[in-house]
């Protein structure tokens, strides 16, 4: 009946008699006086929040797209400010937006955008939060919530960090295989010294072997010299080779001198190559 308006919670009405500011209803039944007063409007006290994209270029002349959201609220004692002196709050709001991301992003380079998101969000709040308490407005906060290059800076800066991992992946195989290298080298010198080793033990035994026995034949045996024992033992070691190499499955015929003169001549030439041997090591 234009008497009696209700008031949702959290909400506040603007009372006006003949066009002029009367006063403010709060949440309930309130009581006008009909043909006389109106409402002017209803100003919600409730958080409220504005996502905000701005187009922007960085230092390095990268275009992005740069989404901010801003949560603000009238200040319950300065509805009227609110409510007379803005026309509208979002677009105030928006432009400030505006201009403090045109203002600080081409300042950075991308990727440095990413990690001063934070830097920028708080120039924002700052900017907005003082020039909207002119207005009645309080700025609780502001977030960058998110940053979105062009799509073809996006698709290089894939290719360079697949790049980059190739190349890392690349230098890693190559140092494993470099461990390979050194480690198998240095595996096969080791093994050849051991070799070594084991030859020098081997030819040090028989050396020593040979020592004994001909110690021990020459006692035994009276009027046998060194050099006697010494041509037995290269005449049987002779002939055992020659026993072993017919033996094996591999060897078809075997040529060797016959006849008691040729035992000496195979004395000779061992006991002369023996002789060379050891000059030659000397």
């Amino acid at each position: 009946m234009g008497c009696c308006i209700s008031v949702e919670q959290a909400s506040v009405a603007v009372i006006e008699r003949f066009g002029k500011f009367q006063r403010m209803a709060g949440p309930g039944l309130n009581f006008m006086i009909p043909c006389v007063e109106a409402v002017g409007g209803i100003e919600s006290l409730k958080i409220r929040q504005l996502d905000v994209r701005v187009d922007t270029k960085t230092k390095d002349n990268v275009f992005i797209t740069m989404m901010v959201s801003v949560q603000y609220e009238i200040q319950k004692s300065e509805v009227y400010t609110a409510h007379y002196k803005l026309t509208n709050a979002n677009q105030q709001i928006t432009a400030y937006i505006f201009d403090v991301v045109r203002a600080s992003v081409p300042k950075i380079d991308l990727d440095d955008v990413f990690e001063q998101k934070d830097q920028i969000a708080q120039a924002v709040k700052a900017e907005l939060g003082e020039a909207m308490k002119n207005f009645g407005f309080t700025i609780h906060q502001a977030l960058v919530t998110d940053i979105d290059p062009d799509s073809g800076v996006k698709r290089a800066m894939n290719e360079i960090n697949a790049a980059r991992r190739m190349r890392d992946a690349a230098t890693d195989k190559a140092e494993a295989e470099k461990i390979l290298v050194v480690k198998a080298a240095e595996a096969d010198a080791e093994s050849k010294h051991l070799s070594g080793v084991g030859i020098a033990r081997q030819r040090k035994a028989i050396v020593d072997g040979l020592r004994d026995s001909v110690s021990e034949f020459s006692e035994a045996v009276e009027g046998a010299t060194p050099k006697d024992v010494m041509d037995l033992v290269l005449i049987t070691q002779y002939f055992d080779t020659l026993k072993d190499i017919g033996a094996s499955s591999r060897a078809n015929s075997v040529f060797i001198p016959t006849g008691p003169s040729h035992v000496g001549d195979l004395k000779r030439e061992f006991r002369q190559g023996m002789m060379e041997g050891m000059a030659a090591k000397q």
